[in-house]
């Protein structure tokens, strides 16, 4: 073997390691929180939010909760105007339980909250904090079932499997339930970068692929390509892009004009 073809065994096997570290549950072990700190001072200092969604979330004691800390006035400035409504929210993902019980003191007890999971057991945490279904993400008929028993939805959150093949199939068909003026958020799409995932940083299924597609179908107006993705794009407003998450804004669109005035 020549020393350049060793020289690029060696690279290869350099970049499988990182690879794996990065790509994989585990990768996300690199991102706990150690700091001696408290966790609300911390937040409060970095993101500059004080909200009481921060109390709810770390003066938790019944179900186990997990969020990223960036998080927390990221919900809050996409769902604070919903606080005064009777609204209909639905979580994919109950997990352990804690995320819809933030929820339930988050918008208060006359609100609607539903979580959906593919794991039976989570059938324990009905009724508790919220109502639990019990199907998968990728089953449309078990959608439309849970949407039709909450009577609509105003915001959904996206926070199930986490893989490529299950986000924007689920994305398409819950988007045309959401109600006018609803918010469909999707979370923990560092996921897209890792293949375990089926995604990857250069991968075509990557899902930011996907919304770089909902972007070029927001402007249709100003190019000769056809919309993509109309069951969303028709009635899609507007994308966020944040760290690990999207939202997307639910309202009706107008031709856009504009005007001079002297």
């Amino acid at each position: 073997m020549t020393l350049k073809k060793i020289i690029k065994y060696l690279i290869s096997k350099i970049n499988i390691n990182i690879n794996s570290y990065f790509d994989s549950n585990n990768g996300i072990e690199r991102f706990v929180y150690c700091e001696e700190k408290s966790i609300k001072n911390s937040i409060s200092e970095k993101y500059g939010y004080k909200g009481d969604l921060v109390d709810l979330f770390t003066q938790n004691n019944k179900f186990l909760i997990h969020k990223w800390h960036h998080y927390l006035p990221l919900y809050d400035r996409y769902f604070s105007s919903f606080r005064e409504k009777k609204i209909k929210f639905l979580e994919i993902g109950v997990c352990k339980g804690g995320s819809l019980q933030l929820w339930r003191n988050y918008f208060g007890d006359d609100s609607i909250i539903f979580g959906i999971d593919i794991d039976s057991s989570c059938i324990k945490f009905n009724g508790l904090a919220g109502q639990v279904r019990i199907g998968s993400q990728d089953d449309k008929e078990f959608l439309d079932s849970v949407v039709n028993e909450m009577g609509g939805v105003d915001i959904i959150l996206d926070d199930g499997s986490h893989h490529m093949k299950h986000i924007p199939k689920t994305l398409k068909y819950l988007f045309t339930h959401l109600s006018e003026g609803g918010i469909y958020m999707i979370e923990d799409l560092h996921t897209s970068y890792w293949k375990s995932y089926g995604g990857g940083y250069k991968s075509k299924e990557n899902f930011f692929r996907f919304v770089m597609e909902l972007v070029d179908d927001l402007h249709h107006w100003y190019h000769k390509h056809i919309i993509k993705h109309a069951e969303i794009s028709r009635s899609c407003s507007g994308i966020h892009i944040h760290d690990s998450m999207i939202v997307l804004e639910k309202n009706t669109l107008y031709r856009p004009c504009h005007s001079q005035i002297v």
